[in-house]
């Protein structure tokens, strides 16, 4: 569904010029459910805004299904937004039109797109927990309905492909939580790909694969397994090294580093310090793993950590 190589944005002004994505690779399947987990500033509202539309790449490899998102006129550009991808913010204000119910939200996109499905429209207020509110207006839902009304818009022209910014960051934990089961459910009864950009980490419970991306690059995955399973859903630009349990996501998740197409992998800053390494390091491969270890000491003699 998302393909993204040596994915690129660049944002410039007068004075200064930000590198947001610097050769993202991602891989996203059909009908997947996935988060996307970063720091403020690692670039994954970047990659959110592109996969949406509403940014340009600056250069490399984005499609999205059939689409490639560099090289779209502004005509398709509209078409891909109106019928391929559905978008949920994190404000609900962005998400409704305040004087209107929560039925005639969902009938609007359907009204630009020039076709209005009011039987489709109550289906999905009701599959989001909502038959009680259709006639309610912003004013009168609280901030979880607000947000289920978000879901409802964002599939009102039965995307292929669901972006959902920080959907549970504006409420509590018991509606975020309710809100993550309905993604789960539209996902599994309607096929619809779901990628969730977070701070949350309990939402890896709900998704089969966490990416984090740090400074612009996807640096480790988080896969969801049974016991003995190998893992799915790893992108096909990548190599993912031998996993770890990872305790802030439980005991069914395992996590990777990853390894794109020319060898490249980022390292923690953490175990960087830890080990002394600064700009120049030592590699010895012994037929199975590569260990890593400053200069100063040679990992044959050092013992250094393995990562």
């Amino acid at each position: 569904m998302i393909h993204c190589e040596g994915l690129v944005k660049i944002f410039k002004t007068d004075d200064i010029e930000v590198v947001a994505l610097q050769g993202l690779n991602m891989t996203v399947e059909q009908g997947e459910m996935m988060a996307i987990i970063g720091n403020s500033g690692s670039g994954k509202s970047s990659l959110l805004n592109i996969l949406g539309g509403l940014d340009r790449p600056s250069a490399g490899h984005a499609v999205v299904g059939s689409w490639n998102l560099l090289k779209m006129t502004k005509e398709q550009l509209i078409e891909y937004k109106r019928k391929t991808v559905g978008f949920i913010w994190q404000n609900n204000g962005r998400n409704l039109v305040p004087y209107l119910t929560a039925l005639q939200n969902v009938e609007l996109p359907m009204i630009i797109q020039g076709k209005v499905d009011s039987a489709y429209a109550k289906q999905l207020l009701t599959a989001v927990g909502l038959e009680h509110r259709m006639g309610s207006r912003l004013t009168q839902l609280s901030g979880g309905e607000q947000q289920r009304v978000a879901i409802a818009i964002a599939l009102a022209n039965r995307p292929q492909l669901v972006l959902a910014d920080e959907p549970t960051g504006s409420v509590d934990s018991a509606t975020g939580e309710q809100i993550l089961d309905i993604f789960r459910r539209l996902n599994r009864d309607m096929g619809v790909t779901i990628v969730i950009v977070t701070h949350d980490l309990s939402v890896a419970d709900k998704v089969d694969r966490v990416v984090a991306i740090r400074d612009g690059l996807t640096s480790s995955e988080w896969i969801k397994q049974a016991a003995g399973e190998f893992p799915s859903g790893i992108a096909s630009n990548s190599a993912l090294a031998e996993g770890v349990t990872d305790s802030r996501f439980g005991a069914q998740h395992k996590e990777y580093v990853v390894i794109d197409r020319v060898g490249r992998l980022q390292i923690p800053k953490a175990y960087l310090e830890a080990m002394n390494v600064d700009g120049k390091a030592v590699l010895e491969f012994d037929g199975k793993r590569v260990t890593l270890g400053p200069i100063e000491a040679s990992p044959s003699s050092a013992s250094p950590d393995r990562r």
